[in-house]
């Protein structure tokens, strides 16, 4: 494929890159609002039909309708894989209106995370199809509707559509600076619960069994799971009990939130979890939750991927790097089936989930190119 060619393409589209991605970004898409990220998708859909696609509306209930686009044909797949709701309640773009700046920025709500991302994939398939370079394989755009709250209604689908997939291009946004993101840390959510034996605090404390001591004594074990240099992250972010200060707690709980780089690692910290008892006499221990995504791990089969857009990349005169994130995607499920995942390819910015997001408008282009490139060459292969 000629990539200065490609290159070309993606320069010349510029303006369509920030109309699209503009105009998705101000039809507001909370994931919790299923009327509005419906609204976000209907559009989506609207214009994947434009590009030539064949558009599937996977409905669902409690959460908004999932998008399939798919384009080409044979029997080997190659899967886009993105969403469409934010974290940004609607109205946020009162506060933080989609512009482009002077500096070369786009900001507003979910521009960046990762409404960008969605039009760069698009991009690319507009791009192969214009030169006549689209593969002899299918495509398939996987757009999903809840990833901000955990992927609860579109897991099973991501995990299906991966199995069918020789690989997987992952448009969620760059690392800083651009890099690809070749390892993601899988994360979980435990809730603990321990159960005490009221008390009058003053006259007959030693008949209670205090629900908040036993609650401390087991924080500060968990502590020792804790490991920076193995990449095991412990956070206990939310802590509730008791019902006075003149009473010994009956009741007390945490929410512990746990990063895992490995597999292994998730094995470890679920079974300590499990095993966890409890230390004063008089008190119990309830334990709930677990691992909600599994790690995405820096395999052989990640690696390879990467290095082949590092050559696409250096043909486009752009040099690309890789890393890590304690941040989870949708690439997570896919790579823990041992399909080959490479997330990050989309737009290069900063602020996520924060006021300050925004996306760098010159950068938008080659990456689109730069996909568009990966796919061609990863159908080559």
């Amino acid at each position: 494929m000629d990539l200065a060619q490609l290159l070309r393409f993606c320069e010349a589209e510029r303006d369509w890159l920030v109309e699209t991605t503009s105009a998705l970004a101000r039809l507001e898409s909370p994931t919790s609002d299923k009327e509005r990220v419906d609204q976000c998708g209907a559009e989506l859909a609207r214009r994947l039909v434009e590009l030539g696609a064949s558009v599937d509306i996977i409905t669902q209930d409690a959460a908004g309708d999932h998008i399939r686009a798919s384009i080409g044909s044979g029997s080997e797949q190659l899967l886009l894989l993105g969403h469409f709701d934010t974290v940004w309640p609607v109205g946020q773009t009162e506060r933080m209106p989609v512009i482009e700046d002077g500096a070369g920025r786009l900001s507003g709500p979910g521009v960046y995370d990762m409404k960008a991302g969605i039009a760069i994939g698009m991009l690319a398939v507009r791009a192969l199809v214009a030169l006549d370079a689209l593969p002899r394989r299918r495509l398939v755009l996987l757009l999903t509707s809840d990833e901000e709250r955990g992927s609860v209604s579109s897991r099973l689908l991501v995990e299906n559509e991966a199995r069918n997939s020789d690989a997987v291009c992952v448009l969620e946004p760059s690392l800083p600076g651009g890099a690809l993101k070749t390892a993601r840390k899988g994360s979980g959510e435990y809730l603990l619960c321990v159960d005490g034996v009221p008390a009058h605090a003053g006259i007959e404390p030693e008949n209670g069994a205090s629900a908040i001591h036993e609650l401390a004594r087991q924080i500060v074990a968990l502590e020792e799971l804790r490991d920076h240099q193995r990449g095991i992250l412990v956070n206990v972010g939310q802590v509730e009990g008791g019902s006075r200060p003149n009473v010994v707690a009956e009741e007390a709980r945490c929410v512990i939130d746990v990063r895992v780089g490995t597999a292994a690692d998730r094995e470890h910290v679920e079974a300590t979890f499990g095993a966890l008892k409890p230390v004063l006499p008089g008190t119990s221990l309830r334990v709930s939750g677990g691992f909600s995504r599994p790690p995405l791990e820096r395999t052989d089969a990640v690696v390879r991927l990467f290095r082949i857009a590092r050559e696409v990349a250096s043909k486009l005169g752009h040099e690309l790097q890789e890393g890590s994130t304690g941040g989870g995607s949708d690439g997570n499920f896919t790579a823990a089936l041992g399909v080959p995942t490479l997330d990050g390819l989309g737009a290069v910015g900063g602020g996520a989930h924060a006021l300050h997001e925004h996306v760098d408008v010159a950068q938008l282009p080659w990456r689109a190119a730069l996909l568009a490139g990966l796919i061609d060459r990863l159908a080559a292969e």
